[in-house]
């Protein structure tokens, strides 16, 4: 529940506590106007609905909607200016995340995502045949544990969590490949010079950095 629009599949969904917070309206009634019109909501499919613990301890319940259901019960609401401006707010967000999944759905993504998977190989093997000899000639006790330090190097880069690579749009799937490629490059040049393990690291996240601000990267929003 921390996006307004998530995608499962192929579909798009909301709550009803978000619709509750964007139009400034009490999730009980919200709740209570898709009660009232459970048949005819269901009619865009089955009513889903879920538990979410607050930060009381309470457990709550709540009504996950599908995009023809939320927007058939938006058309029930009153219209006040906070209802009108989320209106528009949700019916953007539906078509910017169905945006993302067409996306997805390109060569040009498919292509990307397995051109980063072979960058990422070519990463490994660096780090496998050149940096982790480095450092344990430099005394690392725990030299293994350089393949996860780098992979999460980039993924707190860009602000991604592990198990999201297939779920984002074609800029991030590209700047995963750019930094991986750098990185690759960076570990390659600074292992010939003898530089210690440690400051390759630093060199690689001020890199990775720079890369990143330079891509102007758009807001992160996940596909799946």
């Amino acid at each position: 529940m921390n996006e307004l629009v998530v995608v499962k599949g192929n579909d798009l969904f909301t709550d009803s506590f978000s619709i509750a917070y964007g139009a400034d309206i009490e999730h009980e009634s919200v709740m209570s106007m898709i009660n009232k019109y459970r048949g005819d909501i269901g009619y865009f499919g089955n009513i889903k609905s879920s538990d979410f613990k607050s930060e009381h301890g309470q457990t709550l319940k709540y009504y996950v909607l599908n995009e023809q259901q939320a927007t058939f019960l938006l058309t029930l609401l009153r219209n006040s200016r906070p209802v009108v401006e989320f209106k528009k707010k949700l019916t953007q967000e539906f078509f910017r995340m169905r945006q993302f999944i067409l996306e997805r759905q390109t060569a040009e993504w498919r292509h990307s995502r397995l051109t980063g998977k072979k960058v990422r190989k070519d990463e490994t093997d660096i780090i496998l045949t050149k940096l982790i000899p480095l450092a344990e000639s430099q005394g690392s006790q725990s030299a293994g544990k350089l393949y996860m330090a780098y992979s999460k190097l980039v993924n707190s880069t860009l602000s991604i969590k592990a198990g999201q690579r297939d779920n984002l749009p074609l800029a991030y799937v590209d700047a995963i490949r750019f930094l991986e490629r750098a990185i690759e490059n960076i570990i390659s040049i600074e292992v010939d010079k003898g530089t210690h393990y440690k400051e390759i690291y630093q060199v690689c996240k001020a890199k990775c950095q720079i890369i990143k601000d330079l891509a102007f990267l758009p807001q992160l929003k996940l596909i799946s």
